[in-house]
């Protein structure tokens, strides 16, 4: 039984290397995308283009959008000021709430092997190849991120 908690615990730790750099590489890639693409110009093409390999086209939509919660409450509080206090008092009322963590790591001097993290990389749908050559690239980026954290990692359970 300890042996099957070792092997699920080395698979967590290096479910959490590996997504630690794809994660970081995502949120660069967010918000990079919508600042290159409003960059873009189109205005010379009619709002469209149509390249050798590429296309775009600019379309304008009006959509109706919700209001927000914070928009909301206050309008409500605006029409119904007695009512809208008693709400304001619950919404800023505490509550506990209760929250599970698993806390995990690395014992110090021990390491996770290459096939720790081969079989992690390939049940995300790379082949062995791919995987193998992708391994030290990552595992490289996440090592120089993980050097401004702390080692012990977390991970909600309930």
């Amino acid at each position: 039984m300890e042996n099957n908690v070792e092997e699920q615990l080395v698979k967590l730790v290096a479910m959490d290397r590996i997504e630690i750099p794809i994660s970081s590489m995502s949120g660069k890639l967010k918000r990079q995308k919508p600042k290159l693409a409003s960059d873009i110009n189109l205005n010379e093409y009619g709002g469209k283009f149509q390249g050798e390999r590429v296309y775009a086209r600019v379309e304008f939509e009006d959509k109706l959008k919700a209001r927000g919660m914070t928009e909301g409450i206050e309008e409500f509080t605006r029409q119904h000021p007695k009512y809208g206090e008693l709400l304001s008092a619950i919404i800023e009322e505490k509550r506990s709430e209760r929250e599970n963590h698993l806390y995990f790591g690395m014992n110090e001097g021990s390491r996770l092997s290459s096939e720790d993290y081969v079989g992690i990389l390939m049940n995300l749908g790379f082949t062995e190849a791919t995987t193998r050559n992708l391994y030290p690239e990552l595992i490289d980026v996440s090592r120089k991120i993980s050097r401004k954290r702390d080692e012990e990692r977390r991970v909600l359970i309930d």
